[in-house]
């Protein structure tokens, strides 16, 4: 027989095809956030020529530069480092505490004011004793 036999091809293109249908909701639902890379564990980011400290404490309250602040006063401070340079990076401390929800709406209000740039910042991990 001389002929190609096409089903199995065909039936491998429609699992794909359901594969894709079925995960690109998935891929289209994340935050847009641009993290850092670092080469190694114990090597820092790269610090960005124009960044902004902002701290979330165990209650969920905003430091900006480790002074506290107001929502409203942190989004108007937002919106300032936004029209100044919109490539500003918000580099965010959250204590471990701080739930989930909270660090979402700090990553709204950055982004509603025009910052797209945002690092979580981190301690590094103590190396094991021996």
């Amino acid at each position: 027989m001389s002929d190609i036999n096409v089903t199995p091809l065909v039936d491998v293109m429609l699992v794909l095809l359901v594969i894709f249908i079925v995960a690109a909701p998935f891929m289209a639902s994340r935050l847009a956030l641009e993290l850092p890379q670092a080469q190694a564990r114990a090597m820092a980011a790269p610090v960005a020529d124009v960044a902004v400290a902002v701290a979330l404490d165990a209650q969920g309250r905003p430091h900006w530069n480790d002074e506290p602040v107001t929502e409203d006063l942190l989004r108007q401070r937002l919106v300032e480092a936004a029209q100044r340079n919109p490539a500003t990076e918000v580099q965010l401390r959250a204590d471990t505490t701080v739930p989930y929800g909270r660090v979402v709406q700090f990553i709204g209000l950055a982004q509603d004011a025009g910052l797209s740039r945002i690092g979580f910042v981190a301690d590094a991990v103590p190396p094991p004793a021996r």
